[in-house]
């Protein structure tokens, strides 16, 4: 996840005209021709480093992927919400795979159903989330995880409608695409420390089985 963020800052920083993280779409910055896009506001796009951030979209949807097949009874409970909730992150995997193979003014259909994927699916997984991650995640983690899914599905919503809030339609997409990856990122870093306390604890414990 980290690599997208970063891949982000790189390509934003490589346009001439300077790039907006409200005026300017997400896919903006893996367009591959330089023009003017009237929809769905205008603004002038050209994005030197289109074929970076389009590789880290495909990178991005593929540990997306591979994090909802393989965390299994680590994360989740045995339930029907866990297996959804894997179902629909493993879709917004899918969505962000679909967005970097076919930029928006490449194949804008095949990149739409990708944002589709990421926004509706994605999002609905997150609320599903909260009641299908194991007992051992804690409750505010738990339930943040729906309020979080919750928040970015409204935003998608007023983002479909126009409806900005100030943020712009930039600021506004961000609000409906990042929870998912803020959560995994999250959920990652957690997974992270806990196997990183394993693994101190298990050290000592063998240690003392040799001893003895």
């Amino acid at each position: 996840m980290v690599q997208f963020f970063v891949i982000h800052g790189i390509a934003e920083s490589a346009w001439a005209r300077p790039y907006s993280w409200a005026r300017n779409n997400i896919s903006d910055l893996g367009n591959a021709h330089c023009a003017l896009q009237s929809d769905p506001e205008p603004r002038y796009i050209c994005s030197p480093e289109h074929g970076l951030m389009n590789v880290s979209f495909v990178v991005l949807g593929v540990l997306l992927v591979v994090g909802a097949a393989l965390t299994g009874g680590v994360l989740w409970r045995r339930s029907r919400a866990a297996v959804v909730t894997r179902l629909l992150v493993a879709s917004a995997g899918m969505g962000f795979m679909l967005a970097g193979l076919a930029p928006a003014d490449v194949n804008e259909n095949q990149h739409v159903l990708g944002a589709l994927f990421i926004m509706a699916a994605g999002n609905i997984g997150l609320v599903v989330a909260g009641f299908g991650l194991a007992e051992q995640v804690p409750a505010p983690l738990r339930w943040g995880t729906s309020l979080l899914g919750v928040t970015a599905i409204t935003a998608f919503g007023l983002f479909l409608s126009h409806h900005y809030l100030g943020l712009g339609m930039g600021g506004m997409e961000r609000v409906a695409a990042f929870p998912l990856l803020f959560w995994a990122l999250a959920v990652s870093v957690r997974g992270l420390i806990r196997q990183a306390g394993r693994m101190r604890e298990a050290v000592p414990a063998e240690r003392l089985s040799r001893a003895a």
